[in-house]
């Protein structure tokens, strides 16, 4: 889990283009694995607003250990424009491009701006981060690190520092809740 810990990095500027100042929607482009700088780059080519947020991660090859840019949503870039039929067949013909998140050309799913700014804000600061499961309250979840390691619960609650874990046994119908470090927690 240590390799997967990293120093969010700018996007690369030759093919990223984000400003807040556009009021055009967000929407998510599925790539084909490790596609995203190749679509991101037809698609800037083309006149589209493309993001790809990346983190600078450790790797290991050929026997050395260094850092290399990796996309912070393998698979996934952000697009930030109005998509019109003619528009969602251009974005869909470059090559790489799996599919537009959604339910059709005429239903695109939209990302709240808030949230694409916080991304946005995370990779402007530098902060260390890391890429982490996706959890959501009341999930069945398994530690992977520390004193209670292999134990698996119901994610109750999270909070910012902690997440509370509920181990039950059925056959008595009670439970234990515990307070665990979210960030030591896996989907189960």
């Amino acid at each position: 889990m240590s390799s997967a810990v990293a120093t969010l990095v700018e996007p690369s500027t030759e093919h990223t283009s984000v400003s807040c100042a556009q009021t055009a929607p967000w929407h998510v482009v599925w790539t084909h694995s490790n596609c995203e700088d190749l679509v991101s780059g037809q698609l800037a080519a083309a006149g589209f607003h493309p993001f790809v947020p990346k983190i600078e991660q450790w790797a290991r090859r050929n026997g050395t250990r260094r850092a290399v840019n990796v996309p912070l949503f393998a698979g996934y870039l952000f697009l930030n424009d109005a998509l019109d039929k003619t528009r969602h067949v251009a974005v869909r013909k470059a090559r790489g491009v799996v599919a537009i998140l959604g339910e059709g050309w005429d239903r695109p799913a939209l990302i709240p701006a808030a949230e694409i700014e916080a991304i946005r804000k995370v990779v402007e600061t530098r902060v260390r981060a890391f890429a982490h499961p996706y959890l959501k309250e009341g999930r069945r979840v398994r530690i992977e690190a520390g004193p209670l390691a292999g134990v698996e619960g119901i994610l109750v609650r999270v909070r910012p520092d902690k997440g509370l874990l509920v181990l039950s046994v059925d056959l008595l119908q009670r439970s234990v809740a515990v307070e665990v470090d979210w960030t030591q927690v896996a989907p189960a």
